[in-house]
Parts: C-alpha cells; structure tokens; sequence
C-alpha cells in the first residue's frame, strides 16, 4: 500500500498504455510522462510500438468470438496466455524508451474483448448488461512487478452504463478547444466518434459508435484472398473496384442506423455471421470480388456520414473530422468519406500532429491516471451510466 500512495501523491508519473482493439492487429503499446490529472493533465509521449500478435494466437483469440467455437475452457486459458502477451508488450516498450520497470509508475491496460452485450436485459429479477475482457492484469502485475489498472469498462456496466465509448474522457481533456468544434473519428473494428463542442465541459461532450469500421472490410479482405491477406493495405483493393449502389442502399438498410445514440455495437453484431450475409447477399448479385471490397469500403463511409446527418448535424455544427484508428490508413475509405461528406473538413490524425495508431493506447494511460488519482472517468451521458464512476481495478 505504501507504493501505491506514492504513485498516488505524485503530480508527475510515467505510464504505459495497452490497448488490443477488436480487428485484433495485435497491442498497441505506448509509454508516456502525464504531468497533473483531471482538466489539468498534460501528455508527452515517450515512445510507442505496435506488437503484432503470432498468428496462431490471433486466430485462437477469434474462435473466443463466437460462441460456437468457444469454450469455458479455453477462455480461462487465454485470459492468462495474453496477461502473459500484454506484459511482454510492456517489457518491449520500456525498453525501446530506453527505460528501466522501476522508472514506470503505471500500466492501463484495456485487454481484449471478447464479448460485449450492451443490450439492457432482465434476468431473474435483476436489470443488467454485460461485457468481458481478458488479458489478466494479475499476470501483467506479476511479470513487471508494475502497478497495473486494467478492466475498466466493466465498472461502467455496472452502473448500467454500455461500457463503450471509454476514449471521450481523455479526449476532451487532450483535444478539447476553446474556439473549434471538433469531431474525432475513429475508425478501427468498430467505427465510434467523439463530439467536442468549443469550450466544452466533460457534461457538454457526447459520443456513441456508428457502426462498423474496419471489421467487416477486413473479413471480406480475408475471405477473398484465402487469408493471403488480412485488411486492405492503403485502400488499393477497394480502389480497383466499383460501388455497387442497390447493395450498398441494401446494407444501409441495417435497423442499427436508425437506433439513436447513446449506442454501442460490436462483433457480436458485425462479425462473422453478418459478413457471411453479406456473402450470400453479393454473391446473388453476381458481383466481383474488388466490387465487393469497394462496396463494404463504402458502406463504413456512409454508416458513418449518415450518422452525422442524422445525429450530429442537426444538434451540432462541427468545425473538424479528425479520423484515428486504422482506417485512417486506408486511402480510398478515406476519399470516399470525405466525397460524403464533402462540405465539411476531413483530416487525419497525421495531418494534425498526433499518431493515429497511438491514440486508444494513450488514452488508456490517462485513464489509468485518473484511475490512480481518484477521479471518475467515465462519461455518463455517453455510455447511458446512471452515473460517474472510477474505471479500473487496481492491481498491486
């Protein structure tokens, strides 16, 4: 305990951030000094990497997916596999910052997630939701001898809250203006945005998930290529193909668009058994492969742009897009989303200064921060909690 009120009482610490999002690239780990906490917090990064994962864990992470091919067995077993994974992450990006574990004061960790129920049930007389994690931060704890906070989006649902987005709070301490509206769009598995009006407090943002990001573009990246590839590199799949617009029109006619946020999605919606619809759906229509990625590529754009005409624009004017996360990667995603949306400001992470593949990994170790500093980080009218609660369970 006496570590821990030392970590506590200091207004400058250095903290590795983990993050594993649901395209299961692999762990984007970074390690950054936070200076202060709350409105006050200043962040400088000290380095980053992303470690991809070895391909057989990969694939064993996405029969967890579905419960078809999981089991209790198996996810008790790779809970630890990747606590085992994520602390290795940690050891390398100490070192590659040319650190030692004693200089480090924090882990936040996200896990992976392998199961997210947003949905608001009854069960047995008790009214809930449900979300799961893995990459057990004990492991993590003991392998660096590191303060770990890990598991936070489950302190959320507890409070009803949908667990997700958990990013708003960091975002608005390290991207919130005074003179500028900003929007900021992630696009990784799922594709979520982040409203920041000028001048905001933590009470005045909100956020919810549009839809899907790169999830869907990658399963059919995969599937048509035979696993040869994984995701489109650059967009330049997508580019040799063409829309074809009554499919598209088809896919926009998903009943999740028309859901009002606050709202969260996952793979348990736009997973496996969605792209294999998708493939039924495409193949009726006789299309070609590179037609099919350009057209999944143009479903992600305008999921994306309809929200913002149906939900954003009419409540808020936005004087930015700013796009994070792994599609940003992708050129000809990109192209078309700004061709939907193209009255407005679209620019990446990259054009503004900041990593892009770095940005969750961060806001982890802010949310870590605030964790440590006894602060509520979550966003109740982003995640629909009854109300603030601190996310993170601490591990000595």
């Amino acid at each position: 305990m006496q570590r821990l009120q030392k970590v506590m009482e200091k207004s400058s610490r250095i903290v590795i951030g983990l993050m594993s999002g649901t395209s299961v690239d692999g762990i984007d780990a970074v390690l950054v000094k936070i200076d202060e906490n709350g409105i006050n917090t200043k962040v400088d990064m000290l380095a980053f990497e992303n470690y991809s994962y070895p391909e057989e864990i990969r694939q064993r992470i996405f029969t967890l997916f579905n419960p078809k091919t999981s089991s209790v067995d198996q996810i008790c077993h790779m809970n630890f596999l990747l606590g085992n994974v994520f602390a290795e992450a940690a050891w390398k990006i100490i070192k590659k910052a040319g650190l030692e574990p004693k200089d480090v004061d924090l882990i936040g960790s996200h896990g992976q997630t392998i199961y997210h129920l947003p949905e608001l049930v009854q069960d047995t007389g008790y009214q809930l939701r449900s979300t799961l994690q893995i990459g057990e931060p004990s492991v993590i704890a003991e392998r660096t001898g590191i303060i770990t906070v890990a598991d936070f989006r489950v302190r959320d649902v507890a409070a009803l809250g949908q667990g997700a987005p958990l990013v708003p709070y960091s975002e608005l301490l390290l991207y919130g203006q005074k003179e500028e509206t900003l929007a900021l769009q992630n696009i990784g598995g799922i594709a979520n945005v982040t409203l920041l009006p000028a001048g905001a407090s933590l009470e005045q943002i909100w956020a919810f998930d549009n839809g899907p990001g790169n999830m869907i573009i990658d399963e059919v990246v995969q599937r048509i290529t035979k696993s040869e590839q994984t995701y489109d590199q650059d967009g330049k799949l997508a580019k040799q193909g063409r829309v074809n617009e009554k499919f598209l029109n088809q896919l926009m006619e998903d009943p999740y668009f028309q859901i009002q946020p606050p709202k969260t999605t996952g793979r348990e919606y736009f997973g496996s058994s969605y792209v294999d619809r998708v493939m039924e759906g495409a193949t009726k229509e006789g299309m070609e492969a590179m037609d099919l990625i350009a057209t999944v590529t143009a479903f992600t754009a305008r999921s994306i742009a309809h929200s913002y005409k149906k939900y954003v624009f009419p409540r808020q004017s936005v004087d930015r897009i700013i796009v994070s996360g792994g599609g940003s990667y992708n050129k000809t995603l990109i192209e078309f989303l700004q061709k939907e949306l193209k009255d407005k400001v679209v620019q990446t992470q990259e054009e503004i200064g900041f990593s892009s593949d770095a940005k969750e990994a961060i806001a982890f170790a802010v949310l870590a921060n605030e964790t440590i500093s006894g602060n509520n980080n979550n966003v109740p009218q982003v995640t629909g909690a009854k109300h603030g609660v601190i996310m993170g369970k601490i591990i000595l």
